[in-house]
């Protein structure tokens, strides 16, 4: 689909929660549901620094994020939801916002990638006819399982979400499904550049199974057909278990995970690639301790991909993996976090090397503290110190971000 279609899906559900073909019949009802509705906002400011080799200058980007949603009542169990995002440079805008957004002369500045600019985040039709059912359409939210193959990245200013129609049904008792067709992506850089856009024939479909109280399982096939992006078109199969086990007030939380891809569609490349992750983590009251190894592997030179992951989320906060290397990519990690107080504080470490060859790809430090000052406001500090290994890889980075959220 071209960006003619980005609003397919999702111009439907403004007409029919505003003007749609039921007010005829219950005009009133349905101008009460959504007058009755209710509205908030959300503010989100941050300044970000980067420190990264081959770049002439440091990024300093100052950013306002300004939220406005609106949720109606329900009517005969439809019901609509609104969101507008508005992002302003405030202060400082010495960055390079990335993918064209950003005018002559940044590229001396390395990205960050918080275009200005407004957006509709969200717009969509929403029917749940019973505790078990749950259908929407429109442009929305999708976030499956840890978002590590879909989630909204949510860390960047403008989100990305999904021009989309989705099921939801938890009627199996123990189990849940949830399927969706995509149309488009609206991705972090907006309606104003190509890259904003990616044309989908995609689905999505993802499903989990309680085998008792504290384990699960989880299913999932991801049939990525990206029309505007060849190479980011994957056909992707997985499983993935997770649970914890108890002894006392600790628990042992695990996970693992295995995945198996192929390209897909138009995509121009011909490969088969695997994906494994292990991980634990012991939690003791407000400590917590544990480690995990995760593997994207490679074939044919090309590397396990995620496209529509929130990958800020994974392989380390200096996003220098956020493309797979062609020889994949190994990454060990330990971390280690305590919540005193108000404050939540998390150090990670990282060690990367590529999966088909065993390159050195350096290692990463990462830390976050994070405060809540009130029940609306909370403020962050975070760090992330990426050293480099082969020259053949990414290059040294470091960055540090200051921000504060709050809400009505």
């Amino acid at each position: 689909m071209n960006s003619k279609t980005t609003r397919i899906i999702a111009a439907p559900a403004l007409v029919m929660m505003l003007a749609g073909v039921p007010a005829m019949a219950e005009g009133e009802d349905i101008a009460s549901a959504v007058k009755g509705g209710k509205a908030s906002i959300d503010l989100r400011y941050r300044y970000e620094f980067v420190d990264q080799d081959g770049f002439s200058k440091n990024a300093n980007a100052s950013t306002l994020r300004f939220r406005l949603n609106y949720q109606t009542g329900e009517w005969q169990d439809w019901s609509g939801f609104v969101e507008f995002d508005q992002v302003l440079e405030a202060f400082v805008d010495n960055y390079n916002s990335g993918a064209g957004t950003s005018g002559p002369g940044r590229d001396v500045y390395p990205v960050v990638a918080d275009p200005d600019g407004s957006d509709l985040n969200q717009m969509y039709l929403q029917y749940a006819p019973g505790e078990d059912w749950l259908a929407r359409l429109g442009r929305q939210r999708i976030l499956l399982d840890d978002q590590r193959f879909v989630g909204g990245v949510g860390w960047r200013q403008n989100e990305q979400t999904y021009d989309a129609v989705s099921f939801d049904y938890d009627g199996f008792g123990n189990g849940k499904v949830f399927y969706s067709y995509v149309s488009n992506v609206n991705r972090i850089f907006g309606d104003e550049v190509p890259a904003g856009n990616h044309g989908q024939d995609t689905h999505l479909l993802n499903g989990n199974f309680a085998v008792s109280n504290d384990w699960k399982v989880t299913g999932y096939a991801y049939l990525i057909d990206n029309e505007d992006s060849p190479g980011a078109s994957t056909d992707t199969f997985g499983v993935r278990v997770s649970g914890g086990i108890k002894s006392g007030d600790n628990k042992f939380d695990l996970l693992g995970e295995y995945a198996i891809q192929s390209d897909a569609a138009n995509n121009p490349a011909s490969f088969d690639a695997d994906y494994f992750r292990l991980q634990g983590i012991w939690n003791a009251g407000q400590f917590s301790a544990g480690a995990g190894y995760e593997v994207l592997g490679s074939d044919n030179g090309v590397g396990f991909s995620t496209p529509l992951a929130t990958l800020h989320a994974f392989n380390g906060w200096a996003d220098q993996f956020l493309a797979t290397p062609g020889d994949g990519l190994e990454d060990l990690y330990i971390r280690f976090g305590m919540k005193p107080g108000k404050w939540d504080i998390l150090a990670v470490y990282h060690d990367f090397s590529a999966d088909a060859s065993g390159t050195d790809y350096g290692s990463e430090i990462d830390l976050s503290a994070g405060y809540k000052l009130t029940d609306r406001y909370s403020l962050l500090l975070k760090a992330a110190m990426y050293s480099a290994g082969d020259p053949s890889g990414p290059v040294d980075t470091t960055k540090f971000w200051l921000m504060l959220t709050g809400g009505y």
